[in-house]
């Protein structure tokens, strides 16, 4: 018997109580403003009709909690997901999860870096992630467990020190370039922890959000963990591929599911989640180890399609994502 399932990321745009204040250059939400705005997201996720769904830019997991509570589909779904530090330094968004399916365990979140993993960029906070990920193990129906993370790896806004600004071109570069080496840092250290959950437990895995990078960027990639591929004979032996006794090692990679869906159509299929001074780019990906690629003789399903939502991007609604959500449609043999 073969079973849909449908796992989703969405990121909400500072999901806040009225009256938060989150950043300087940021007007805290009014009541009027939040109504508006756990109204909207809570339409979505009913529209989405996800399984399984991350969050990012989470504020408030009781905002969340409320959100939950105005939708149809979703009022008696499990949440995990942890608050921001009160004792930061600087008040920061964390991610979420929800879940119309069970929860195999207690949720973690991973804030610092593993402990051989170097930090180079040169940022006060370079040995944590900017959003602790979340991992969360979640029950497929037949009783098989699936090791599911939520990520939101460092932004691309620069981050200047001392006083600069963008009106130096420089000052603006130097400052760009911190956080693209925060980033990959982050990517290397989300890759590490990644590989060992892989080698360790040996379940499928699940890893979504927003990767603020393209999936062929450098940093997606290092998360994939597309430079590991190995080919394994059938003694178990390592070799240099080729032969039919010959297996490629997919152990500890990861798949974009865009790439890998089934239904693969280029003239009529449009995906992004993001718009930029103009520009469209796809920065939130589901990534799905090779349980859920149907070339790995280890699969135990595959990805059928991949929809975006993401014609509020258009409309420019104030209570609306910057952000549209990606929705995988899984199939398991």
């Amino acid at each position: 018997m073969q079973e849909e399932i449908r796992f989703a990321t969405f990121n909400v745009c500072n999901l806040a109580p009225p009256g938060a204040k989150l950043y300087d250059n940021l007007e805290p939400l009014t009541p009027a403003g939040y109504e508006a705005k756990a109204d909207w997201i809570a339409q979505q996720l009913d529209q989405l009709d996800a399984d399984v769904i991350g969050f990012q830019e989470i504020f408030s997991q009781a905002a969340l909690r409320d959100v939950l509570s105005r939708t149809r589909k979703y009022r008696d779904a499990l949440h995990a997901g942890f608050d921001p530090d009160p004792h930061a330094q600087r008040l920061t968004p964390s991610v979420a999860l929800v879940s119309r399916l069970p929860l195999a365990g207690p949720p973690g979140s991973y804030a610092s870096f593993p402990s051989d993993v170097p930090c180079d960029s040169g940022s006060p906070d370079s040995d944590r992630f900017a959003r602790a990920p979340l991992h969360v193990q979640v029950a497929l129906p037949g009783g098989r467990i699936v090791d599911v993370v939520v990520v939101h790896l460092k932004s691309r806004r620069p981050d200047y020190r001392n006083g600069d600004s963008g009106e130096d071109p420089l000052h603006y570069a130097l400052a760009s370039l911190r956080s693209l080496v925060w980033r990959g840092t982050e990517a290397v250290a989300l890759r590490v922890l990644l590989s060992k959950m892989m080698r360790e437990a040996r379940r499928p895995c699940v890893v979504l959000g927003d990767f603020n990078d393209t999936a062929d960027a450098v940093t997606t990639t290092i998360v994939l963990g597309t430079g590991g591929t190995r080919a394994v004979t059938g003694n178990g032996r390592i070799g240099n591929g080729g032969g039919a006794s010959q297996v490629e090692e997919r152990r500890g990679r990861l798949y974009d599911c865009n790439q890998i869906q089934l239904r693969q159509d280029h003239l009529r299929h449009v995906g992004f989640t993001s718009v930029h001074e103009g520009h469209y780019s796809t920065i939130d990906h589901v990534l799905v180890s090779e349980e859920f690629n149907r070339s790995s003789p280890r699969a135990i399903g595959e990805v059928i399609d991949v929809s975006y939502f993401n014609d509020h991007l258009r409309l420019d609604r104030p209570e609306a994502s910057d952000h549209g959500q990606v929705l995988v449609r899984m199939r398991l043999y």
